[in-house]
Parts: C-alpha cells; sequence; structure tokens
C-alpha cells in the first residue's frame, strides 16, 4: 500500500513509523552490553550508597555479597507547600467567622479545631500537650522519629505520613560538596556541635585503619567496653565491622560514625603499654587520630537532625569516651543533645507499647538506660543535680537476655533468663536507677525533711537493694571481674544514697555524736568497697569506666571521712583513726587523677587530707604516708602557665590534625598538659556548701 500511494510525482514523501518509546523503568543497555537500569537497587538504596544499575547483581553487591534486586521505586505523593496550607487555614478560618464560630479578631493559630471540641459543641478550655494519650512514632529502616505534640497530631494521618524519617533532602547537596582532601585546617572547630552549626563536611575514608588493627580494634572494645555499656548487639555489629573495614567506601555515614566510635573507645580503655604492644603506636597519637575523626563522622552525618539509631550509638560511645576531652558544661551540653536526639527518636517510649519487632525494643531499651542516666551524671559534673528523665517516660527496662538469643530479622520476643547474662551490670544499674528516680521529689527536697522523710527514703534504697538483689546480685560469682564490679557498684550505690539522705543534718549542724559517726561509718564503707572492687586483679580491663568516674558517693565519702578526721576526731578511738587512714591512703593509691592539680575539687581534698594528718600526728610518730609526701611536694611545686596544644604528625602518611582540644584535660596521659594551680587556695573547711560546688563541679 505503501508502495502505491508513493509514487513518483504525486507529491507525496515517505514518513517513518514513530518509534516506540522505553519505559524508562526497564532495563537498558550498557556500552559493554549488559543491561542497566535507570533506578538503584534495593540493597544499595537502603544503604544509601551509589549504586551503578548494572543488572542482575550491581557490582557493589556483587564485592560485598550481598543480595541484589530492581524494583521500581513508588512515586512520591506530592508535598504541601507552605503557601497551600497558610491558604487553606485562611479560608477556613474566615468560614468559622461567617458562621459566627470565630470572634473577628483572633487570628488562624488561636481558632477552635472540630477535632477538639466536646460532645455538647462547646469549645473547650486552651489547647495542651496530650499527656494521656501514646503519641505516634514514624519509622524507616534504621530510624524512627517520635512525636507527641498536639500540633502534629490533630494533623490527619495522610498528612503526617509526609513527615520524612528517610535521607534529608539536602544530604545528597552535602555530599556532593564533601571534600576529599585529608588535610585539617586550623579553622575547624573543635567540637561537633560547633561542626554541625557552621556544616563542615569533610571525607574521612582516609583514616581508616587497616582491617587487621580494625578487627583487634574491635575485640577490644567487646572485651573492654561493651560489658559496661551494652548497648550494641555484637553478633551483628561484629560482620559490619568485618565488611567495612575491608572495604571502607561500602560505608554509609552512620556506619562511619559507629565505626569510629568504636575505634575510639577501644584505643581510650586501653594503657600505653597495651597500645604499643597492639598497635605499635602510641596511645596519645592514635586517640587524637581516632577523636578527630569521630568528631567529623558524626558532623558529616549531621547528627543534630539525625533520627538513626546507629549515629545515636555513635554519639554516646563518643562521649563515653571523650569526657576528659572537653570541660564539665561543654561535656553537659553535649550529653544534652544525645538525650534530646534520643526524645526525638521516642526512646522514651517503650517499643512494645509502639508494635515495634522484638530486636528494635531491645535496642532502644538498652540505649535509653544508658545516654539518659549519662545526662544526669554529666549534669552533677556541671553543678546541675537533678535527674533528666523525659515527661511521661515508660520505657521498660531490657529484658535479662544474651546476645545470641536475639537478631534484627527475630519476630517472637525472646524468653527472659533467670540468673547471670552479658546484661547483669547493665540491668543493676537500670534497676536501681529506675528506683531512685522515683524518688526524685525527695532528693530534691532533701535539706528540709521531717523523721518521716528519711522513713520513707529507707523505703526506697530498701526496695531497690532487694530488687538487685534478687535479681542479680545472687546469681554474681566473684571470681569473674563483671560479676565482682556489679556487686561493687550495687553496694556502694545503696550507701551512697543512704549517705546523700544524711549529709544535710551535718551541712546544717544538727547532727548528733551518734549520727556523725554513723554517718562516718557509711562513708568509710564506699571508701572500702572501692578499693576492694580496683584489688581484683581482673578489673584492669574496666578501670577506664571506674578510675575517672570512681563508684557511686566515693567523693562525697571521702571528704566526709577527711572532716571527721580534722574536726570530730574525738568521736573514734584510734584504732578506727587508723583504719580511716588506710582508707584514704588507698584511694590516693588506686586513683592518681586525685593528684591533678587541674581540678578545683582535687586540690581543695589535698589541701584537706595534708590539714587532717598534721592536726593528728600520732606520738610515736610513724612514716608519714606517701601519698601525704607526694600532696606537700605537690603542693611546693612552682606554677606553670599551660602549654599550647601542638599536635604532631604520626609519619609521612598521616595527614596533620586539628588540635583537639586545647584544654588542659584534652588528654591527661600527655605531659605537656601540666599546669598547676596552687594549692593553698582560701577554702573554708566548715563551707558545706562551697564541698557542695566542688563535688558537683570537680573538673574545672
Amino acid at each position: 500500500m505503501v508502495n502505491h500511494l508513493v509514487r513518483p510525482g504525486n507529491g507525496l514523501v515517505p514518513i517513518a513509523p514513530t518509534p516506540v518509546q522505553a519505559d524508562p523503568l526497564k532495563c537498558n543497555e550498557t556500552k559493554s552490553g549488559k543491561p542497566a537500569m535507570s533506578y538503584s537497587c534495593q540493597t544499595c538504596a537502603r544503604r544509601k550508597v551509589k549504586c551503578d544499575k548494572i543488572g542482575p547483581v550491581c557490582s557493589r553487591c556483587r564485592k560485598g555479597g550481598y543480595p541484589c534486586s530492581f524494583e521500581a521505586p513508588q512515586p512520591k505523593p506530592r508535598k504541601r507547600k507552605l503557601d497551600e496550607v497558610l491558604e487553606k487555614m485562611a479560608h477556613y478560618e474566615c468560614l468559622l467567622k461567617e458562621h459566627g464560630l470565630l470572634d473577628a479578631g483572633v487570628g488562624y493559630q488561636q481558632k477552635e479545631s472540630p477535632l477538639t471540641r466536646n460532645e455538647k459543641g462547646s469549645p473547650p478550655g486552651p489547647a495542651s500537650p496530650i499527656s494521656s494519650k501514646t503519641g505516634r512514632l514514624l519509622t524507616g529502616p534504621g530510624r524512627s522519629r517520635y512525636i507527641d505534640s498536639h500540633m502534629w497530631l490533630n494533623l490527619e494521618d495522610e498528612e503526617i505520613r509526609h513527615i520524612s524519617t528517610d535521607k534529608d533532602e539536602d544530604e545528597d547537596e552535602h555530599e556532593g560538596a564533601m571534600t576529599t582532601n585529608p588535610v585539617w585546617s586550623e579553622a575547624n572547630p573543635q567540637d561537633p556541635l560547633t561542626g554541625a552549626f557552621l556544616g563542615y563536611q569533610k571525607s574521612i575514608s582516609y583514616f581508616h585503619p587497616s582491617h587487621m588493627d580494625a578487627m583487634q580494634l574491635w575485640e577490644t572494645y567487646v572485651r573492654n567496653v561493651e560489658p559496661i555499656c551494652k548497648i550494641l548487639h555484637v553478633p551483628s555489629t561484629r560482620k559490619m565491622v568485618d565488611a567495612i573495614s575491608q572495604e571502607p567506601e561500602i560505608a554509609t555515614k552512620a556506619e562511619e560514625c559507629l565505626l569510629f566510635s568504636i575505634y575510639h573507645c577501644a584505643i581510650f580503655s586501653i594503657t600505653d603499654e597495651d597500645c604499643k604492644a597492639r598497635f605499635h603506636q602510641n596511645r596519645s597519637d592514635m586517640m587524637k587520630l581516632f577523636h578527630a575523626a569521630v568528631r567529623q563522622a558524626l558532623v558529616n552525618a549531621s547528627f543534630l537532625r539525625t533520627t538513626e539509631i546507629a549515629v545515636l550509638q555513635a554519639l554516646h560511645l563518643y562521649l563515653l569516651s571523650s569526657r576528659d576531652a572537653h570541660d564539665p558544661h561543654t561535656y553537659w551540653i553535649l550529653t544534652g543533645v544525645s538525650a534530646r536526639v534520643g526524645q526525638r527518636i521516642g526512646l522514651h517510649r517503650d517499643g512494645e507499647g509502639l508494635g515495634l519487632p522484638p530486636f528494635e525494643v531491645e535496642t532502644r531499651r538498652r540505649l535509653f538506660y544508658q545516654i539518659f542516666p549519662h545526662d544526669s551524671r554529666a549534669g552533677q559534673s556541671a553543678g546541675i543535680d537533678n535527674i533528666s528523665l523525659p515527661q511521661g517516660w515508660d520505657t521498660k527496662p531490657p529484658l535479662n537476655i544474651n546476645d545470641d538469643q536475639i537478631w534484627p530479622e527475630m519476630s517472637e520476643k525472646p524468653v527472659e533468663q533467670i540468673g547471670a547474662t552479658d546484661m547483669i551490670f547493665c540491668l543493676s544499674r537500670a534497676y536501681m536507677g529506675k528506683r531512685l528516680a522515683g524518688a526524685g521529689a525527695l532528693m530534691s527536697t532533701a535539706d528540709s525533711w521531717s523523721s518521716s522523710d528519711y522513713q520513707k527514703a529507707e523505703k526506697v534504697i530498701l526496695a531497690a537493694e532487694s530488687e538487685v538483689e534478687e535479681k542479680f546480685i545472687r546469681y554474681c560469682d566473684m571470681v569473674n571481674p563483671l560479676h565482682f564490679l556489679t556487686i561493687g557498684l550495687a553496694r556502694s550505690g545503696m550507701t551512697a544514697m543512704r549517705l546523700k539522705f544524711q549529709l544535710p543534718k551535718l551541712r546544717k549542724h544538727t547532727a548528733t555524736d551518734e549520727e556523725r559517726k554513723a554517718i562516718f561509718q557509711l562513708a568509710r564503707k564506699n571508701l572500702d568497697t572501692d578499693a576492694a572492687v580496683h584489688s581484683h586483679g581482673g578489673i584492669s580491663r574496666f578501670q577506664w569506666h571506674t578510675k575517672p568516674f570512681f563508684l557511686w558517693g566515693t567523693r562525697d565519702s571521702m571528704v566526709v571521712v577527711l572532716m571527721t578526721l580534722l574536726k570530730w576526731r574525738d568521736l573514734l578511738s584510734q584504732d578506727q583513726i587508723e583504719a580511716a587512714w588506710t582508707s584514704v591512703a588507698e584511694l590516693y593509691h588506686h586513683h592518681e587523677e586525685l593528684f591533678d592539680s587541674r581540678q578545683a575539687l582535687s586540690v581543695a581534698m589535698g589541701r584537706l587530707a595534708v590539714r587532717a594528718w598534721d592536726s593528728w600526728r600520732p606520738s610515736d610518730h610513724p612514716p608519714e604516708p606517701e601519698f601525704i609526701s607526694k600532696l606537700r611536694t605537690w603542693r611546693k611545686a612552682p606554677r606553670r602557665s599551660q602549654q599550647l596544644c601542638d599536635v604532631p604528625t604520626h609519619s609521612e602518611t598521616v595527614p596533620s590534625l586539628p588540635n583537639p582540644q586545647c584544654s588542659a584535660s584534652a588528654f591527661p596521659d600527655l605531659d605537656e598538659f601540666n599546669g598547676v594551680q596552687d594549692l593553698d587556695v582560701d577554702f573554708n573547711i566548715d563551707d558545706w556548701v562551697s564541698w557542695d560546688q566542688l563535688l558537683r563541679d570537680h573538673r574545672n
């Protein structure tokens, strides 16, 4: 037919048929002949890494051994623009005014919502945050966002679904703008919070250790750090470390944060000798390297607005191992950030009630009972003696199980064990903390107590003591270092709380002689518990935690013992006095940080110890204790100005780094930070208010 119509001279020109357009969601052919997709595979999209889109298995999945499947993405729902929402709100406001349901002078911010009217149709009182109703948790792969604001809850489900919990829209822009230059500038921020505000993005792929070193760092972390905090699932995290340490470029930003936090904690938990033996490098150099790397990784992951559990885990581990790199006030602000991020993720709401999978429920519980107590402890160091918990929290303690009883794909709730598990240390602390958090009102009014208040406080302590004894302490093996530390923690915790409730009597000078002796015995008991814990041979791998943090109430107990030896020595027998000095000597022996002249509390306690000894000086004149002699020498030491932070490079292969922190306490194991303060400070021994402030602000 075409030949019939197209003849010479008829004026018709042959036209090629319209080509069939290819479906954009179907495969195309690359130059190499391999089928290419127009969208990323499911694995790369979930891991947020670049996919070459070459099917049937992309190169990244093929190298990493991951399952690879291509599925066409669902079209994203159109987001309403702010202008459209405001226009509709203004339109509804006009309708309400026309029908007399809204005063003419009232703007849309104060208008009545149809969802808040009562059954009779009369408008209710002013709107308030909903506290009797569980909020909503928006979940995504490895991330979540919790909302309980009445403004959000009044929205329809369709609108709430538009709140993104996936990767932020501008993340790709930051990734594209990230520099690959490993050289660090002196203008870079010195803490992650400042970096998050300034928005510096830098590649840290250059700082990944070798696979062999990475696995050794991981094993060090599992042995020394994980039993104390238990926020990671060891089997699944080990697989992640093993895979990424062999191929660092496949790591997501969240995984990179977590990796460097693990490395930093591992080095923080060992001694200089161990570090040189295992890694053939100085501990201080590796600390500086990983400190800068994890700080930058947090900035790269936009940790201030993250909804990923892994980033919050990394932030907590970073703070746990860098408390000496920041002054106590900055440190408290940073722990407050971790608490706020945890609240944004919804850790304060129990995952079981939110309908989350069993594995995620346990992960969130473990993280909650680490982050919020840590923030309260940091607040005490900054002079804020409060228990910072979100209003309406209902998170249950984690289950008493081992890590091999849970896995990410599990669908059934694990069976809780009776006896000792990997969680024994963390659970004993969590149960004590939960009981004592309920007594927060009593603690806040401890200065004006009646006899009935003391009875209530003792009931709270007895209940906590009984619960921890029945659930955990009875199953402890004294030979096991972690179990022994658990016993010491429980004993010191209960003693410290009893001491805290009795201290107001000493401050107000209302205590009788019998009460002073009883308070002194409580303080002695706490010092002896600390000495017993540090004398256990296996505790050395946990000294990164026990030395800086002490046990609960150790510092208060030290002040009480020294004060009694100085002012109320006549209440004690000669044997009690000598035993008390033995306890003080052991404390100084196990805690060399008490000789740190950069801490005001250490200075004041050292001066108090020397005065107490000089006021006693037994008649037979025994040799002066070594710690007293050291304190005298320390007192006469010349004052030196703090030196500048000059960070040497490791070698030609390691780039120059910025100074992690130019404060005297940045890295306590370095000799260059030895600024000495004058020990002869003007301090009133009778001023308990000053002691309170020093105990709370002991790192200033």
